[in-house]
């Protein structure tokens, strides 16, 4: 098959295997058992968002190419498809969100409600504070797993409208140890990681800003971090700094000024993945997103993928369910969606050649939040956007990001947090409970106790001798917002996120991820490794 044959959308799915009906029903019947109860508030919020209560539009029953979920590696697999004149239909679960510099579309950390989370009702963050609210389609997925909770995105733009915007390059020898070769690191340096910081307008903190009542706290940890022998490095993000400069100016609500980004910017500020991939594939005509579509589970029909779906109002309520069908089928649903998927497709026979490797070597990047006390007295609002961070590799290689300290209060606190990523190869796994259709994660008992020690090691030492006792929460891994792997690259696929045994089935995001991006944010490097393998596959025809 050429390439000419995969950009008319045709002939490219699995020619053999067959998942009956049956099959396919059963899962996705496992899958329908989260089905959510309608949130009894449901007016205030159509008050507030009226525009996520407008009639979701429904894709064809067929569709030459269907991408599962809009994050990072979905979008960037749209946009290129599309742009190839394939027919594309992004599926997600969560609701399309407006930006008003006036509205207060998303809630804060400090004092949430259903806006901020996806149907649950209680949440413990970073600083071991419980809060409740009610049940709401909200823009942040809680995965909870013995011993590991999972941050993900459940909204249009996935975890571009959920993460704190940066952006980092790993280091040659870091990048190498977690891809072991599978993915050539001259090629993402040269050709990928540029093309994405140029689609994303990636650039670091301006010194006006900088300078600003809203970062006090990022020159605090800059200061600390200098005085401990460290030389703070600024560090790109995806950030509209001229949105800062209205908020700081009075022409916007606050929001990124005052440590709004875990459950979203409501003015924009974050430069998300709605004002650019996802923005231009529709600009093509070629690619339509379909909000409100959950994807509850994947199968090999002869000749083509089926796919079923169940339409969600933004209150949790099942307006339909149906199953479509496409030629070629592009997983983007994030670490857990996409291994989720793949594991329990494998377990009741929909996807009935996929290899041994479908749902290993999952990992949380290393992930800390480490918090130490300022030096003085810090007069200000603790402001989003990450300035700066430090790299120590006196042991395990380790890099401390400056971060706002979120959930407790907008006012500064006398609190530096920190976001630590330690090169540390602990590996989970998803498995598959025949007794309820679920997918499991297995994570190791204790696993994060040995990078939970390496980053304290290193906050400790950035921090001054002699200052107050440390926060009660100085430092937390029993969650990670940056899940990777379950269906690694070059073990669960081939070395382009071609799924084994299955022709025309991809892996396009942190699923196909080593379970580490060594020691940086994962965000830039699942999309450069989206960009590379859709320019393969499509060069292919394959």
């Amino acid at each position: 098959m050429d390439r000419r044959g995969f950009i008319r959308g045709a002939g490219l799915a699995a020619m053999t295997g067959l998942a009956g009906g049956s099959t396919l029903a059963a899962a996705a019947s496992a899958a329908r058992a989260e089905d959510f109860s309608p949130s009894p508030i449901a007016p205030v919020y159509r008050m507030l968002v009226p525009e996520i209560f407008a009639p979701l539009p429904d894709p064809a029953d067929h569709v030459p190419a269907i991408v599962i979920g809009s994050g990072f590696g979905g979008a960037i697999t749209a946009l290129r498809l599309a742009e190839a004149g394939v027919q594309v239909a992004v599926l997600e679960r969560g609701s399309r969100w407006p930006n008003d510099p006036w509205r207060d579309i998303f809630c804060g950390d400090t004092i949430p409600d259903g806006r901020g989370f996806w149907h649950c009702t209680t949440f413990t963050g970073a600083n071991r504070i419980p809060v409740q609210f009610d049940a709401f389609g909200g823009v942040l997925d809680v995965c909870c797993y013995p011993g590991m909770d999972v941050w993900r995105g459940a909204c249009v733009g996935g975890g571009s409208v959920v993460f704190t915007g940066v952006m980092i390059e790993p280091e040659q020898r870091f990048f190498d140890q977690v891809f072991r070769g599978v993915v050539d690191y001259r090629e993402m340096h040269e050709v990928y990681y540029p093309r994405v910081r140029e689609m994303l307008r990636l650039s670091p903190v301006p010194d006006d800003i900088y300078d600003s009542w809203a970062f006090a706290h990022s020159r605090a940890w800059d200061d600390q971090v200098r005085a401990a022998g460290h030389t703070p490095q600024r560090i790109d993000s995806s950030w509209n700094w001229n949105i800062i400069r209205d908020e700081l100016a009075g022409r916007s609500l606050p929001s990124a000024t005052i440590g709004r980004s875990n459950l979203g910017n409501s003015n924009g500020a974050k430069f998300d993945l709605n004002q650019n991939y996802l923005r231009y594939a529709e600009g093509t005509g070629c690619a339509q997103i379909y909000p409100g579509h959950r994807v509850d589970a994947i199968a090999e029909e002869p000749g083509r993928y089926a796919v079923t779906v169940t339409k969600l109002a933004p209150t949790g309520e099942v307006l339909r369910t149906r199953t479509l069908t496409c030629d070629t089928l592009f997983l983007a649903a994030g670490s857990v969606g996409t291994s989720e998927l793949l594991v329990r497709a494998q377990a009741t026979g929909a996807l009935p050649n996929l290899n041994e490797h479908i749902g290993e070597g999952w990992g949380g990047n290393g992930d800390v939040v480490l918090a130490r006390s300022a030096s003085l007295p810090v007069v200000g609002t603790q402001g989003a956007a990450s300035v700066s961070r430090i790299l120590d590799e006196a042991g395990a290689p380790v890099s401390l990001e400056n971060w706002f300290v979120p959930g407790v209060t907008p006012l500064d606190i006398g609190i530096l947090g920190s976001l630590g990523m330690v090169l540390d190869d602990t590996r989970g796994r998803f498995v598959y409970n025949p007794a309820d259709g679920r997918v499991n994660l297995q994570w190791p008992d204790n696993g994060a106790a040995g990078y939970l020690a390496r980053a304290r090691e290193v906050n400790e030492q950035a921090g001054v001798p002699g200052l107050p006792a440390r926060p009660a929460w100085e430092a937390n891994a029993s969650f990670t917002p940056h899940p990777l792997g379950g269906a690694v690259i070059g073990r669960a696929t081939d070395r382009y996120g071609r799924v084994s045994g299955h022709r025309g089935l991809y892996v396009m995001d942190g699923a196909a991820v080593p379970g580490s991006t060594g020691t940086v944010n994962p965000s830039l490097t699942i999309s450069a490794l989206a960009e590379r393998n859709i320019a393969e596959i499509i060069r292919s025809g394959r």
